[in-house]
């Protein structure tokens, strides 16, 4: 067995040599580092298949003497005493021929002859001990040498993978910079809609669609109008106050929900009357949490009921099942914490068809405003209302995320005044409110150099935008 050692700095050096020195059909024995290199233990294969073959010289393959002996006769038995000598009869008496003796040294001979048979029946040849462990290494370095080629091959794909992004990145990277130098008015609606608080990836998504042969001041205009056609919003408020029915406002701790609900509230008794108005709270974490809701349930002449869990909130539905409207102002929750869940389950859990309105914080990050839509989804959301619109100093952040959930917008909070400071949700009036709130900031907030490595980081919308596509087709059309 010629077993060959080869060591080399890395292991795919070190299977090169295997390969160039014994084949590509080569066995590996074994796989260890040594002293930083790495050392493998190898044999042919025709080396390995000689293996299963013993030896000429060997025991094994020389023939077993005693299965080469003719049958021993049944009349001889090694265990008989040998008959004597019996003295010759008178010539007279006819006699039997007496039969012949065995000589005293034939008889071993005999002997081996009979035992030999019951012998080879009676112990079988015991496997090699040899064979089976080199069989074990031999699968032991087959498994090994499996299992490091997944590995290299793992770590090569990861390898694949950044040098295509980094590739990717580049391309993009110039391709953008040679736009920027082509079309100079892309660069400058890239740079406005950046400022507006819009994200990279809507950007390059709408740049990429806008129409050839338009300057800045018009592309402006067309990005406007594809934003306000795909800003879904109610045009009345029949869905809400006049149709009725069960509303839950829903959303993170301090996002305006007790403030919204007041509002709402007071709009449905200018409408309808205290009588057909009930308001639920669910809110019995904090102290004093629902006196805040008391309190404008009492100027407004409205009993305000407070529930614990799901039974409590399906008892308290069944009683005001008369009721034209019902508000429900529930507990701030984070979107990362997993009463959420337990929450939108025990509002979806009641026999009434309860409508989740979701309150978004205008101030709020645009990653963070998509953690909490996604949070608060559960099996859909009837809509939302921007809140805080008078603290935020960009909007564009919350646009960017209705469009992108598709959500369907009912009211804009603008202050703390119950109720004036509700206003129904104007898309038009919000989208030119996105770009007034940083005019003139866009050019401090990136230089002409660094639009290109922007937008190259930015990937590809999704299919959360699949549907602009139709809006941009009817404005192409307009």
């Amino acid at each position: 067995m010629n077993v060959k050692k080869f060591t080399a700095p890395t292991s795919r050096e070190a299977l090169r040599k295997v390969r160039e020195a014994l084949g590509p059909d080569a066995v590996i024995l074994s796989n260890r580092p040594t002293d930083g290199e790495v050392e493998i233990l190898a044999l042919a294969n025709d080396d390995a298949a000689s293996l299963a073959l013993p030896s000429p010289d060997s025991p094994m393959a020389q023939p077993n003497p005693y299965l080469d002996l003719p049958e021993t006769p049944s009349y001889l038995s090694p265990l008989a005493p040998m008959a004597p000598v019996a003295a010759a009869p008178a010539p007279a008496v006819a006699a039997a021929p007496a039969p012949r003796p065995v000589p005293r040294a034939a008889a071993p001979e005999a002997a081996v002859r009979q035992s030999a048979p019951r012998a080879a029946a009676a112990v079988a040849p015991a496997p090699s001990l040899d064979m089976d462990r080199i069989s074990a290494m031999v699968a032991d370095a087959v498994a090994s040498a499996k299992a490091n080629a997944a590995a290299e091959m793992s770590g090569m794909m990861s390898e694949i993978r950044a040098m295509r992004g980094m590739m990717e990145t580049q391309l993009a990277e110039i391709s953008w910079g040679s736009t920027q130098q082509r079309e100079p008015q892309k660069a400058a609606v890239l740079r406005e809609m950046l400022a507006a608080g819009f994200s990279a990836s809507l950007a390059r998504y709408l740049i990429e669609k806008l129409p050839a042969g338009r300057d800045a001041a018009d592309s402006l205009r067309w990005i406007k109008t594809v934003l306000t056609r795909n800003l879904s919003a109610i045009a009345n408020e029949d869905a809400l106050i006049e149709q009725g029915g069960v509303f839950a406002l829903v959303g993170p701790t301090g996002v305006g929900k007790t403030t919204s609900t007041a509002k709402l509230a007071a709009r449905c008794v200018m409408r309808h009357g205290p009588d057909k108005l009930a308001l639920i709270t669910t809110d019995a974490y904090r102290i004093g949490a629902h006196e805040q809701l008391r309190i404008y349930g009492k100027i407004l002449g409205v009993m305000v009921h407070s529930v614990k869990d799901e039974a409590d909130l399906r008892i308290a539905l069944k009683e005001l099942k008369n009721k034209h409207t019902v508000l429900i102002d529930t507990v701030g929750v984070s979107q990362r914490d997993h009463m959420v869940a337990e929450q939108v389950a025990m509002l979806q859990g009641t026999d009434a068809n309860v409508k989740r309105l979701l309150c978004l914080n205008a101030t709020s990050t645009q990653e963070t405003l998509n953690e909490v839509v996604r949070a608060y989804q559960g099996s859909g959301l009837a809509g939302c209302i921007m809140t805080k619109l008078d603290e935020a100093a960009s909007i564009g952040n919350v646009l960017d995320v209705v469009i992108r959930q598709k959500l369907n917008m009912f009211y804009v909070s603008s202050g703390q005044r119950v109720p004036e400071d509700l206003h129904l949700a104007d898309p038009a009036a919000l989208v030119e409110r996105a770009f007034r709130l940083k005019q003139g900031a866009a050019a401090s907030q990136y230089a002409d150099h660094e639009l290109p490595l922007v937008m190259s980081a930015a990937g590809a919308f999704g299919a959360n935008v699949a549907g602009l596509d139709h809006a941009l087709r009817e404005v192409r059309l307009g």
